[in-house]
């Protein structure tokens, strides 16, 4: 008899039984996860990471979750179990973990993102400007290099009218539809109603019809800015908190239905998925409460997660600063299409492969800034300009409050959640902090030409106001 290894049944039973627990123990991490689907996508390297721009057939989902902070979601150490879905993408691919909006209101916040320059040089800080022509959009940059482009939104403020439309084949707001019973809307000030329910069922219509040429999808979710949730299964309280969780699991579910659904359609393993934020929202960490007033870390710190055609085998963090104008320089340069000129931002993808090989980072970590017009919904008046940047662990603020300006500066490391206030106790690093701010705001000019204005009806103003914003004379 032989005893060639074909001959003996051995190997193969523990063979087979390797499998099986290798199986069973991708399931469990699934179901974990938050996902009962068995994640088709192959396992991939970090040379995987560097060859998806040879490939050829890489469409690109950008998932924008309005009014998101980051430390509101589990990946990012939250206690609440708010995020299992997005939990599940971070696990299996890049997460930033600090990473920095320019604005906490969204059309100056989302212009910024979209060209990769700083509000204040695009100047589309307040409510009736629009973005120039000259500026070039993502959808326009990917357009030309032969993606079919699409752009599904909630909020008004990123509207055609407004020049976010630029380079989509298509850009709608989908129809909103009856919300289904349990569902509530905890925002007092909304008159319409709808979920991100309307969005996601247009998208997954989309991924069962496309044919064709590769393909970017844009969308623009709400329901955590309108504190929308499933009263049936939510797990948190009612207080304003509370509900603010409950809206973020609504809409983690959502897009776990959704991703689902493209995994069914077959565009799991040749789909770059990222997920971001135009700002956070403030809970009366300094005395008030939502967005658009003040750029303190509750309202500027958003998540940031990358999610390739392929799983990782443990999450890659990236502990260095980003920002949102470094988002699109970084998603071309994965892909392999070539970024517009005029950007301040810059690509992080030396700083993911420096991360995913277990490496220091690769370059000295950048100064990030953010910018608000505190005047942003007044007609009539003048900009009252609100800034901040963060230096390493140091944040930076100034603004307004009446005719006084205000400076603070606060050390993260001492102080994770930047309450306490050290300019007065260290005036030598204030003065270090707004020079640099000054030195920056003083060497910049507007990046795309003279910023255009637009009469906006009665009507549309109060459609912006029925989503939360105060816009006055």
């Amino acid at each position: 008899m032989s005893d060639s290894i074909l001959d003996q049944r051995w190997p193969w039973v523990l063979g087979a039984t390797a499998i099986v627990v290798a199986f069973l123990l991708a399931t469990i991490k699934q179901i974990e996860s938050g996902s009962t689907q068995i994640d088709p996508r192959p396992l991939g390297t970090v040379d995987d990471i560097a060859r998806l721009r040879e490939r050829d057939d890489v469409n690109v989902l950008f998932i924008l979750i309005d009014t998101l902070r980051s430390d509101r979601l589990g990946s990012y150490g939250y206690a609440r179990d708010t995020s299992p879905y997005l939990d599940g993408l971070a696990s299996s691919g890049v997460r930033f973990d600090r990473h920095l909006s320019q604005s906490s209101w969204t059309k100056a916040s989302m212009t910024s993102l979209w060209t990769s320059v700083y509000p204040w040089r695009t100047g589309v800080i307040k409510f009736d400007q629009i973005i120039p022509e000259s500026a070039e959009m993502p959808a326009e940059t990917l357009k030309r290099a032969g993606f079919d482009t699409i752009g599904l939104f909630r909020n008004g403020w990123v509207a055609p009218t407004f020049g976010f439309q630029q380079g989509f084949d298509i850009y709608n707001r989908p129809a909103h539809t009856r919300l289904q019973p349990g569902v509530l809307v905890k925002n007092p000030t909304l008159s319409r109603r709808g979920s991100d329910e309307d969005l996601t069922s247009s998208a997954i219509e989309f991924f069962r019809v496309h044919q064709g040429k590769r393909w970017f999808l844009y969308l623009h979710l709400m329901d955590v800015h309108e504190y929308t949730f499933d009263a049936e299964s939510a797990l948190f309280g009612d207080a304003y908190s509370d509900v603010y969780d409950n809206s973020i699991r609504w809409v983690d579910d959502t897009i776990k239905i959704m991703m689902e659904h493209l995994v069914d359609q077959g565009y799991a393993d040749n789909t770059l998925v990222f997920v971001t934020s135009d700002h956070g929202e403030a809970f009366s960490e300094r005395g008030y409460e939502g967005h658009g007033r003040w750029l303190y870390r509750e309202t500027t710190e958003v998540p940031f997660i990358l999610s390739f055609p392929f799983k990782l085998e443990s999450e890659v963090v990236v502990t260095t600063r980003s920002q949102n104008v470094d988002v699109w320089p970084t998603i071309f340069e994965l892909i392999g299409v070539d970024a517009p000129g005029e950007q301040d931002g810059r690509s992080l993808v030396p700083e993911i492969m420096a991360a995913a090989r277990g490496e220091e980072p690769p370059r000295p970590e950048r100064v990030g800034y953010s910018h608000l017009n505190q005047n942003w919904g007044q007609r009539h008046r003048d900009e009252l300009r609100t800034v901040a940047l963060v230096d390493g662990p140091l944040r930076y603020v100034r603004g307004t409050l009446g005719t006084k300006t205000i400076e603070e500066f606060f050390d993260a490391d001492s102080d994770p959640r930047e309450l306490k206030d050290l300019a007065k106790s260290d005036p030598e690093t204030l003065a270090r902090l707004r020079d640099l701010m000054d030195e920056r705001l003083a060497s910049e000019e507007l990046a795309f030409g003279d910023v255009t204005t637009r009469e906006i009806g009665e009507m549309e103003l109060n459609q912006l106001r029925a989503i939360g914003y105060d816009i006055g004379n």
